[in-house]
């Protein structure tokens, strides 16, 4: 499993981005690829968990999506996560 955290700034691109990004990930989650998904709190970015078998899977769908490279986010750190809970 993956973590994908993004920053946001206020740029107007990114709000106009978002729904076709918000259907996207909808879409993943039915098929099992996205656990979870959401902006923090405070919308200063977000929290994306992939079950993915590796790091090549979790560039490819970051690559595939346009959000993650409109102006105004940026994808500020992508970790492998090792849940003992689900």
């Amino acid at each position: 499993m993956w973590t994908v955290e993004l920053t946001f700034t206020s740029e107007p691109e990114r709000l106009a981005a978002r729904a076709a990004h918000r259907h996207r990930l909808a879409a993943l989650h039915r098929d099992g690829t996205i656990r979870m998904a959401g902006p923090f709190a405070d919308d200063s970015g977000a929290m994306i968990i992939v079950d993915a078998p590796d790091r090549e899977t979790v560039d490819a769908l970051i690559a595939a999506d346009p959000y993650f490279t409109t102006p105004g986010v940026t994808v500020a750190r992508i970790r492998q996560w090792q849940p003992f809970l689900q």
